[in-house]
């Protein structure tokens, strides 16, 4: 559904270096009728999918643990985040991305995923909507170390916690990722345990 409240878009390339960050400026119409201009900047880095893996049977979840530079300089001293396995789409379908991105990160190669949900996770200033999943796994499924593609310089370590472990790590703050938090109290919610 086109919104007639927007009209005069023009859009401005301020860097794409890492990804996208464009400058908008546009007119938008108010309650009252009257036209305003307003400008603002979304940083584009594409589309991306995330995954809770867990498995039933032995009460686990398999998240990774990497440095994440802006966390660092807005006060995580170490830069480190626990997080579900996630992914950019590279224009692939969201199910295919995420297969590749648990194989690539985890080690382990899932064949069944379930899509719960999608999200945007900072509309104010990035266009990234995120396709949200949820898969199992056994041992049998590892077919290697995981920990990132070589030529993304991911350094990925691979964790496994008790669902109840990863509970306590996100009450306790250890854990503070969004997509991560979004995903165990979905398996909270839907008791993906029981």
């Amino acid at each position: 559904m086109k919104n007639n409240k927007v009209r005069n878009i023009q859009k401005k390339l301020l860097s794409d270096n890492w990804y996208t960050l464009n400058k908008y400026t546009f007119d938008y119409r108010k309650e009252d009728g009257q036209w305003e201009t307003q400008e603002r900047e979304a940083y584009d880095r594409g589309n991306g999918a995330v995954i809770l893996l867990y498995n039933k049977t032995k009460g686990t979840v398999v998240l990774t643990r990497q440095f994440r530079m802006p966390t660092y300089v807005n006060g995580n001293s170490s830069g480190m985040m626990i997080e579900a396995c996630a992914g950019l789409l590279d224009g692939d379908h969201p199910e295919d991305c995420i297969k590749k991105e648990v194989e690539e990160e985890t080690g382990y190669k899932i064949d069944r995923v379930k899509k719960v949900f999608e999200a945007y996770m900072s509309p104010g200033s990035v266009t990234e909507i995120l396709f949200f999943f949820v898969g199992e796994y056994e041992d049998r499924m590892k077919v290697g170390e995981g920990g990132g593609a070589l030529h993304e310089s991911e350094n990925i370590e691979v964790l496994e916690y008790s669902f109840e472990q990863a509970k306590e790590m996100m009450a306790s703050g250890e854990i503070k990722d969004a997509k991560t938090i979004m995903l165990l109290q979905f398996a909270e919610i839907h008791a993906l345990f029981s």
